[in-house]
């Protein structure tokens, strides 16, 4: 008898693209920034104006982090005082709608769910 071929091989974990995530909600601040850019406000001193709790510091770490991924772009206009704002990038627009997905998913669990359970 002859041993049949196999015809798939183990699949692996996207090991980027799952990095990629965990480190975005893993960054409070991320979905906000990405909220903030959808609505319109891309300059970082607005950003920080806009959302209660955000201190430039942090919104600088988050846009950092954001463009190492390819998310976000950094455009700096050669202006007197300088302007520097914030894109979304092609990709950072599909990673987005992946991030969208997720959240969908999670209201579609939380509905099965029901509410808590009172003690």
């Amino acid at each position: 008898m002859k041993s049949q071929e196999k015809k798939f091989s183990r699949k692996s974990p996207p090991e980027r693209s799952a990095r990629m995530v965990e480190s975005i909600y893993g960054c409070k601040w991320s979905l906000t920034v990405y909220q903030l850019l959808a609505s319109g406000i891309n300059r970082p001193g607005e950003m920080v104006r806009q959302v209660e709790g955000l201190s430039t510091k942090v919104l600088n770490e988050c846009l950092r982090r954001n463009m190492e991924f390819g998310i976000l772009e950094r455009v700096a206009f050669d202006e007197s005082p300088p302007r520097v704002e914030y894109r979304v990038t092609s990709f950072g627009g599909k990673f987005v709608r992946v991030l969208d997905e997720l959240e969908k998913l999670q209201q579609e669990l939380d509905r099965e769910e029901g509410p808590p359970a009172e003690s």
